[in-house]
């Protein structure tokens, strides 16, 4: 796994490349500027995943994710931010970022939003989805907001794994499964959730207190 990590602070880029270089398999390269960034793609550079700081030299706010994706065969780039607000990750979403990540991420749960998003999956977290809720006053769709569902014991840990945003790998690797068995499960929590993302399915869950 190849992650260009694009931040002018410098001292949180070291830290972050440092903890992603101990994890295997994974490779980083570090920039500081929007222009930068923009070179190691015209260079044939190539990434599975762009970290990309909102608010260093060159972005202007969310253009600087609209240059960098609009370049040829360009990677999935997530937004990272400290100062950021739930509109502008939701912006960000909309003009194609693979997810948002605020910088006061836990480690565990940072690395397992990269691995998943480079396997193709979107990933906003689910607290800030709450809050863009409760600061709005919104709810769930009645239709999309079931008040008792019982799980079975497999279904649960599932869940519990999803939540946490583990891939599907990760759950079946844990619950020492195959990982279409895993598919298979997480189908059926959409279904039964009235999901139809893990993002989505997680907020239910937590809503419900069913993780």
């Amino acid at each position: 796994m190849r992650l260009l990590i694009a931040d002018d602070h410098e001292l949180l880029r070291d830290t972050l490349g440092n903890f992603l270089q101990q994890q295997d398999g994974i490779e980083i390269s570090m920039v500081g500027d929007l222009d930068s960034a923009v070179r190691c793609l015209d260079q044939g550079e190539v990434y599975d995943l762009i970290l990309l700081d909102y608010t260093m030299p060159g972005m202007h706010g969310l253009d600087g994710l609209k240059r960098l994706l609009e370049r040829p065969a360009a990677p999935p780039v997530a937004l990272i931010s400290g100062v950021a607000d739930i509109g502008i990750a939701l912006d960000a979403m909309r003009l194609g970022a693979q997810g948002f990540l605020q910088k006061s991420i836990p480690a565990k749960s940072l690395l397992n939003a990269i691995r998943f998003m480079v396997a193709g999956e979107r990933y906003l977290s689910v607290d800030d989805i709450l809050q863009h809720f409760e600061a709005q006053g919104d709810t769930l769709p009645a239709e999309e907001e079931p008040t008792s569902i019982s799980l079975t014991p497999r279904e649960t840990q599932v869940l519990a794994a999803l939540c946490d945003g583990q891939t599907n790998k990760e759950i079946a690797r844990k619950l020492n499964l195959s990982e279409p068995t895993i598919k298979l499960h997480v189908k059926t929590l959409y279904r039964r959730l009235g999901a139809t993302n893990r993002t989505q399915a997680a907020m239910i869950a937590r809503d419900l207190g069913l993780n």
